[in-house]
């Protein structure tokens, strides 16, 4: 052990033997010769020099105030006459062991140029290889030389530069905080910790390394770099950084993001501009500021949810837009002229809240006025909008609550009324007097600082799907039963009714809107309208439709009024000017609006959606206001007949208190009566007892699983049913991605039919068939393709269109009349039908004539069964070409219906 010596001066010193390689003899330790420790006052003395020495160790404990004890001889004298002895020179203690020194002779001393070389050297071994850092980050420790070159100065130079400016020039480099520090708050709140300049300076360093260095895994590109320059082809001026992977490469950060995220924007605002201009330097001349927008934050927060607790938070919120505002100039950094001296002052930096403005001139002392100049001022574009709750996540009984929100810079312009979209943003608030006057103390109006806006449309819904999602829907959608089994699909829980399941699936895949020149528009929406006896289900289709449609609105005709489904104007509270405010059919634009009970709405309401239907857009000529809004959307409407139960005896018209025009804007008509029968009866019983069973809470296989339909007549059984979640994803990628084209279809057919229908009408005097009625099976037509995913329309799209068509207009007519079109139009009617469901409607059918003539004659049912012969069923299948019964009789439908054949008496019979 090597002893420690003093030099007179009172300095201590490392003696360096003069000669190298000389031997030095060890000089016996003396008892006095302890080992001598020094005192540090850390606050007073600067680093390097050290204070005169204590021999005991006590004097350590007490710190710089200590004591030393009087008693001890041995001890130092700090003040007094013998003060000078402590700093003696004692030649014994100034040797070396000889087992302590490196003597190697060998190595010669190194010049300057060559220390310096070696230094770098091993700085770069130690940076590639990552050792010697610790838990520091790599490109912290040493300095980014890539960095250097683009900045054409030293980064050391740069922060002391930097210091400098911030007036804390004196500051050592070894402040910068590191890895392992930067989380430890010491004490202060986050907003405060990332306001102090080590922090921020870590965080921007490690910001701008994230962008530069994140490599995706999808394709082993630089994934930041590639978005910011392709946000610079387009000239734009923000870019989206996904929250997640943000939280997975850079955990503090996206710790701090959301608690103060006001301060930690502005530093990745600047670490994104720094990256930028490193890779286009000249693009500040295009945009002055670059954004970063974060996205996908991983909490979804209800407006209604919104408290005290998320003031100045970062929140992630969705909503329904419902008034925008005009696009403001706001003041960004303003600067004043003096009116008395021309003396420009500023410049100022506005902010949301307050008003900046100067107190004196500097120049001349005056206390104004002061004239904004307009030349040196700097703007940014201000958009106020407004967002409301979704309709279909508003519990039953409350109100749907709004929120303002602010949109700066490229946010601006970029969504209309009607949009449904997410918003990032701060929650902050600002002083409003309006409600203080009313209220009678201190109360703050909230909005959203807009950071981050995402449209809720099938563009983005689409995104969302992932490479195994369309995969399965590839492979689903090449079962050759695939409407079948999407139509049964539709409403599972509600049995029968094919014909409505039919008409919604239809629905919402829809056609291909078409605008030849931007001129003349044609819709592709397909609207539907149901109408028959209570208790049959309406309600509940449009319920379920307004849950698997990807966007939709529920209203209903006694609650909705003209304006609430279209569009009314009122003045806005911030502009004090007439702002239109979107109505249902606006809000459902590129969706389904669902109105229940359409027979309710008063006429001159119900007269306000003829344009809305067929035109799709909402003509405003309000307060001034000349405008045209868009609703593009199909509808969806429920209605009853006139004194609550539907006549067959009469035609559709005398059964619906709707004028002809309203009823030519829908493509399909859907009559649902409530017949007796008393098989058909006892299934629907047997069917929703199994479904109340099945969803009861208590039930061992829980409500996830599917409900399987009995084998009957419905001509959906044992057609296997679709998850509802893969039917939602189907239903988005078929409407996004399939635009079906008509070059093969056959237009004779569909010209033969529209001529046999218009003969048909006019004789009947049932609903009139208008040109509407050619494009309603087209429309049909596309949508059948689209099931399939087919790029053309073939002749099994255009047959399924026809047979919707005439169900439609068929089931429309009185009862006489029914039966004879049925049989005209036979062969269009069985068009994808199975012979089995054919010859049990048939059989059916005869079975109530039999029935009827029984009750006529004898007065009751009871006096002898009804029987069929074989003879009449067969004559009645040879009408659609079916000429062999025996495979019919030893189905599972036939059974299912409680049918027996007596072969030997050739006849049919049923039992209850």
């Amino acid at each position: 052990m090597s002893e420690r010596a003093s030099s007179p001066s009172g300095m201590a010193t490392s003696p360096v033997a003069t000669t190298p390689g000389a031997a030095v003899t060890p000089t016996p330790t003396t008892p006095t010769a302890t080992p001598r420790r020094y005192r540090v006052d850390p606050t007073t003395s600067p680093p390097g020099h050290d204070l005169p020495p204590f021999e005991d160790e006590s004097e350590l404990v007490g710190g710089v105030g200590a004591v030393q004890d009087e008693e001890e001889e041995d001890g130092e004298e700090l003040f007094g006459d013998n003060m000078e002895n402590d700093y003696r020179h004692i030649p014994e203690l100034d040797q070396y062991d000889a087992d302590q020194l490196d003597d190697n002779s060998s190595l010669s001393e190194l010049d300057p140029e060559a220390r310096r070389n070696a230094e770098a050297e091993l700085r770069r071994r130690d940076q590639e290889e990552g050792r010697g850092l610790g838990r520091m980050r790599r490109g912290l420790l040493y300095e980014d030389e890539s960095s250097d070159e683009e900045d054409g100065r030293p980064a050391r130079k740069r922060r002391l530069a930097e210091r400098a400016a911030e007036g804390d020039a004196g500051q050592d480099e070894e402040m910068i905080e590191s890895i392992e520090n930067l989380e430890d708050l010491k004490g202060h709140s986050v907003r405060e910790w990332v306001t102090l300049l080590g922090p921020r300076t870590e965080i921007y360093n490690r910001f701008k390394n994230f962008l530069r260095t994140f490599v995706s895994d999808k394709r082993g590109e630089n994934l930041y770099k590639d978005k910011i320059r392709a946000m610079c082809y387009e000239n734009k001026s923000s870019f989206e950084v996904d929250y997640n992977i943000l939280a997975s490469e850079e955990q503090v950060l996206a710790y701090f993001l959301p608690e103060a995220p006001t301060e930690m924007l502005e530093i990745f605002d600047a670490a994104a501009k720094d990256v930028t201009l490193s890779m286009f330097p000249q693009y500040e001349r295009i945009t002055k500021d670059i954004h970063v927008r974060i996205s996908d934050l991983p909490l979804i927060e209800e407006l209604r949810s919104l408290r005290q607790l998320h003031l100045n938070q970062l929140i992630r919120t969705s909503g329904v837009v419902t008034s925008t505002t005009g696009i403001l100039p706001q003041l960004s950094i303003i600067k004043y002229d003096c009116d008395k001296c021309s003396y420009v002052l500023g410049p100022f930096v506005q902010n949301q809240t307050t008003e900046v403005k100067p107190g004196s001139c500097p120049e001349c002392q005056s206390k104004g006025p002061f004239t904004i100049n307009m030349e040196q001022t700097v703007y940014q574009n201000y958009q106020r909008i407004t967002i409301q709750e979704s309709p279909g996540k508003i519990s039953a009984g409350r109100l749907p609550r709004s929120k303002d929100v602010i949109l700066l810079g490229d946010l601006c312009n970029q969504i209309k009324p009607g949009d449904e979209i997410e918003v990032t943003g701060v929650y902050t608030n600002n002083y409003d007097t309006s409600l203080n006057t009313s209220q009678g103390f201190p109360v703050f109006a909230t909005v959203i600082m807009a950071n981050h806006i995402l449209k809720k449309d099938n563009a983005n819904a689409i995104k969302a799907l992932t490479d195994e999602d369309i995969k399965a829907i590839v492979a689903l959608s090449k079962d050759e039963r695939i409407a079948e089994r999407i139509v049964a699909s539709i409403a599972p829980s509600i049995y029968g009714h094919e014909d409505i399941k039919r008409a919604i699936a239809l629905s919402l895949f829809g056609g291909e809107a078409k605008n030849p020149g931007q001129k003349h528009k044609v819709r592709g929406d397909i609207n539907v309208l149901a109408c028959g006896d209570p208790g049959t289900a309406k309600s509940q289709f449009l319920k379920y439709v307004e849950k698997i449609a990807p966007r939709a609105i529920f209203t209903t005709g006694q609650g909705a009024s003209a304006v609430g489904l279209t569009a009314y104007v009122q003045k806005s509270p911030v502009t004090r000017e007439w702002t239109l405010e979107a109505g249902a059919l606006v809000l459902a634009d590129k969706g389904v609006c669902l109105i229940d009970e359409f027979d309710k709405m008063n006429e001159s309401d119900r007269t306000s959606i003829h344009e809305a239907m067929e035109q799709q857009s909402i003509s405003i000529s309000k307060a001034g206001i000349v405008t045209s809004l868009q609703a593009r959307c199909a509808i969806i409407a429920a209605a009853n007949p006139i004194g609550g139960r539907y006549d067959p005896s009469l035609t559709f018209a005398e059964n619906v208190d709707l004028t002809e025009p309203i009823l030519s804007r829908f493509d399909v008509l859907c009559v649902v009566r409530d017949t007796v029968d008393p098989v058909v009866d006892d299934h629907l019983a047997r069917f929703v007892v199994a479904s109340h069973m099945k969803h009861h809470p208590s039930a061992a296989g829980g409500p996830g699983e599917a409900i399987t339909l009995p084998d009957s007549g419905t001509g959906l059984a044992g057609v296997e049913q679709i998850p509802q979640e893969m039917l939602r994803k189907y239903l988005v990628y078929s409407r996004e991605k399939v635009h079906p084209k008509l070059h093969q279809m056959d237009k004779d057919k569909v010209a033969k039919m529209y001529s046999e229908l218009r003969r048909e009408s006019m004789a009947t005097g049932s609903i009139p068939i208008t040109v509407r009625h050619i494009e309603s099976m087209i429309r049909m037509a596309e949508a059948h393709a689209r099931m399939h995913i087919r790029e053309y329309v073939t002749d099994d799209d255009v047959n399924m269109a026809i047979r919707v068509m005439l169900e439609s207009f068929i089931d429309t007519q009185k009862f006489s009349v029914m039966r004879t079109m049925k049989k005209n139009f036979a062969r269009y009617l069985s068009f994808k039908k199975d012979n089995n469901e054919l010859l049990i409607f048939l059989l059916r059918q005869l079975l109530h004539e039999q029935t009827a003539y029984l009750r006529s004659r004898y007065g009751s049912v009871d006096h002898e069964p009804a029987t069929v012969t074989e003879k009449e069923l067969l004559d009645r299948a040879r009408q659609i070409n079916i000429h062999n019964l025996q495979p019919f009789f030893e189905s599972a439908i036939f059974r299912s219906n409680n049918y027996i054949h007596d072969a030997q008496r050739k006849v049919i019979m049923q039992t209850v």
